[in-house]
């Protein structure tokens, strides 16, 4: 459930938390570098190159032998009405083709996952609940919007798109589901307890335990390299007027995510600490191969609300660095297990329509 990037298309007004002193201006550096998708001062990328070229493209993971990748789509083209999940190989692209679906190609899916054998993956699925895509609010009293929708539960799918196994059937939403980069544990996402908290289960399902308890929503989890941590996005209301329009939403099954921060703790939930406090968006965090800095998208130096750009951060909350130089969007990124290449999700080059496609970066430090 991470269709944040909507953001870019709808006219909201976000009030700027930061010494504008204290950002590094995107102003004069974002000139397209010649015959390149790289911007000027995007100096991490060695290369660029993109592999989606219609509709909206995201949530992109890797297989743990980084051979194979699997993302969500909506690309009308490819016969779907909503998101659904999609297998490529490394190397291809698909301007003139159309890759292999995964998921039943009913409901609503999103956030997939590889599993450690590289011959399944997790995802999350409405299609329980209803086979036909359900209807996605996007504002509430002129304010931006996400549908946690109870019909997410979590399933293990083959590569030829069976469904194998269903791993989540509590009621409620059960959904962002990822995994250990040791291939023990997965975290996900779920309303079980009455508000969005996060869980760790292991690879079969078993095991359930609840990692977060604070009033929000906790959501977006990944672990770090050893899976000894969890880093992700929380909107945690404080005033009694936070807290009511927080608990309204809820109860009508929605969030409101212009307002989020990352946290990051151990993996059982322990030694919990708000890592980023930069104000509007911060979210869709990734730890780089290190496990000492992370990558995420933020658009805390945007008064409008947007771009979205990349940018990465020790994981003491130090020597905030900024990735991406564009003036539209850039989120979900994500590296590759070897730690070579980062992809990503970006507006860049789409011809200034509203298509949001995949990148695959050549990473250097």
């Amino acid at each position: 459930m991470k269709y944040i990037y909507t953001l870019l298309f709808i006219p909201l007004l976000f009030s700027c938390k930061v010494d504008k002193k204290e950002v590094p201006s995107s102003e004069n550096e974002t000139e397209i570098v010649e015959n390149s998708l790289i911007l000027e001062g995007e100096k991490h990328f060695k290369s660029l190159k993109q592999i989606t070229f219609g509709g909206d493209n995201a949530e992109a993971y890797w297989s743990f032998d980084d051979k194979q990748i699997v993302f969500q789509s909506n690309n009308k083209e490819w016969g779907v009405e909503c998101d659904q999940m999609f297998l490529m190989n490394v190397g291809e692209t698909f301007e003139d083709k159309i890759p292999p679906m995964l998921s039943t190609g009913k409901g609503r899916t999103t956030c997939s996952y590889f599993l450690p054998d590289n011959k399944h993956i997790i995802y999350s699925s409405t299609h329980l609940g209803d086979e036909k895509c359900p209807e996605t609010p996007m504002k509430v009293n002129g304010k931006y919007i996400w549908p946690i929708y109870d019909s997410y539960d979590i399933f293990v799918a083959d590569l030829e798109g069976n469904v194998v196994k269903q791993l989540t059937n509590e009621i409620g939403y059960d959904a962002e589901p990822t995994v250990s980069p040791q291939g023990d544990k997965i975290v996900f996402t779920s309303t079980r307890s009455g508000d969005i908290e996060l869980y760790t289960m292991n690879i079969d399902g078993s095991d359930v335990k609840q990692i977060t308890h604070e009033l929000g929503y906790d959501g977006g989890a990944f672990f770090s390299p050893d899976g000894t941590k969890l880093i992700f996005r929380s909107s945690r209301p404080k005033t009694d007027e936070e807290i009511k329009e927080y608990k309204d939403l809820l109860a009508q099954g929605l969030v409101q995510p212009t307002e989020m921060e990352l946290y990051i703790c151990n993996a059982d939930g322990s030694e919990l600490r708000q890592l980023t406090k930069m104000g509007n968006a911060n979210w869709s965090p990734f730890f780089h191969p290190s496990g000492k800095k992370i990558i995420f998208s933020s658009n805390f130096d945007s008064p409008r609300g947007f771009p979205f750009d990349l940018y990465m951060i020790d994981i003491d909350g130090k020597n905030l660095e900024r990735i991406t130089y564009g003036k539209s969007f850039n989120a979900f990124p994500v590296f590759s297990n070897d730690g070579k290449k980062l992809i990503f999700s970006s507006n860049r080059n789409n011809g200034g329509g509203k298509d949001t496609n995949l990148f695959i970066a050549e990473w250097q430090d």
